[in-house]
């Protein structure tokens, strides 16, 4: 039997082949008679899979030398509160706010020093951007934060906002390794591992390496970005498991042509499922303003609550998985991460098309 194809926003769909190849080597990784979870973190075996991982991603992401790659715990929540403690340096962040897990973002920072929100799209429900000329900057912020995609809205923002030379920090965990991006214009890139990376319980901060060492006075050891660039991600034990899913993870991409490959494929995808809602009269909708329509993340919404629960229904029986929306915002959201093929998307679009032309009529 084939598996379904699970849209999950996250934690979300792997690749089939890294799937197989963790269930192969599961029992004994490469002849050691140990289960990767099972190895010592600092022993041979552990530490040549984290230096390929780290060297696949460097790789993928083309990662300039004078960044440190960190792989962690803590999720990027956490990251909501280890930014402004390592960063914030006793001055003013500017926070953008597009949406749920910018606001998050804002409300963590604002517990260690003054934020400032350059603009919101709440007025808008979170439907657009606000235009660059209306942001009110600080030229002398310690950083500048956003979220280039929010995976509950669906916003995302195609392009790295320029706000001269304050460095700039970015929430990328449901875009990261989708398409190319140039490392060098952020100060701090972090992602959650559970969307295009891996498993949930890690996460990866891409830092530069002069934003690391100012910590305030009483940032808690495991908080600080120094304690693990000097450790090499090794001061305690770290998710080990997933850090090694994630290497399997780097590989398959690099198999797949590399994220110039994934990009164009992405693209693809998002088109077909945008032109499916927009082509359908109506019958889907999707809110978000088209220059900023997330690749990874698509709500939208049918005609009637009543319809959108047998659509769920339906989609289910029909191998369909995981298309509710987010609790607060309600709809469908179909999440278009690497691992879904273009053939599920197109499953999808089937499956809305048919379902239209039988409720349309009723």
């Amino acid at each position: 039997m084939s598996r379904p194809y699970n849209f999950s926003a996250g934690p979300a769909a792997l690749p089939e082949a890294v799937l197989a190849q963790a269930q192969t080597e599961f029992m004994d990784w490469n002849g050691t008679g140990m289960s990767v979870m099972e190895m010592s973190h600092r022993g041979k075996d552990f530490t040549a899979i984290a230096q390929q991982a780290e060297a696949d991603l460097r790789e993928l992401l083309s990662i300039p030398k004078n960044y440190k790659v960190l792989f962690l715990q803590g999720g990027a929540s956490a990251q909501f509160s280890v930014i402004p403690l390592n960063l914030l340096r006793g001055g003013t962040a500017d926070y953008l706010d597009t949406g749920i897990w910018s606001q998050k973002a804002i409300a963590e920072a604002q517990r260690y020093g003054k934020i400032n929100v350059v603009a919101s799209g709440a007025a808008d429900k979170y439907t657009t951007v606000p235009a660059r000329e209306t942001w009110q900057c600080n030229p002398n912020a310690s950083y500048f934060h956003y979220t280039p995609n929010e995976t509950i809205n669906g916003v995302e923002i195609h392009d790295v906002p320029d706000v001269g030379d304050v460095p700039i920090v970015a929430d990328f965990s449901s875009t990261i390794l989708s398409r190319p991006i140039d490392v060098s214009k952020f100060g701090l890139i972090y992602a959650g591992a559970q969307k295009n990376i891996g498993p949930a319980g890690l996460v990866i901060v891409i830092i530069r390496e002069d934003l690391i060492g100012h910590a305030q006075p009483d940032t808690p050891v495991m908080l600080d970005y120094k304690t693990h660039a000097e450790h090499d991600s090794m001061y305690n034990t770290p998710p080990t498991y997933s850090w090694y899913i994630a290497g399997l993870v780097f590989k398959w991409l690099k198999a797949q042509g590399g994220l110039n490959a994934m990009s164009a494929l992405n693209q693809c995808k998002a088109n077909t499922l945008y032109a499916a809602i927009d082509g359908s009269g109506g019958f889907y909708r999707n809110p978000i303003a088209i220059p900023y329509r997330s690749w990874m993340n698509v709500p939208f919404t049918l005609p009637a609550e009543a319809l959108e629960k047998q659509f769920l229904q339906q989609a289910t029986q029909a191998g369909l998985l995981n298309l509710a929306g987010h609790r607060i915002i309600g709809g469908m959201r179909a999440s278009i991460y690497n691992a879904i093929p273009e053939h599920g998307v197109q499953e999808l679009v089937q499956f809305m098309q048919a379902f239209q032309a039988l409720h349309q009529s009723l």
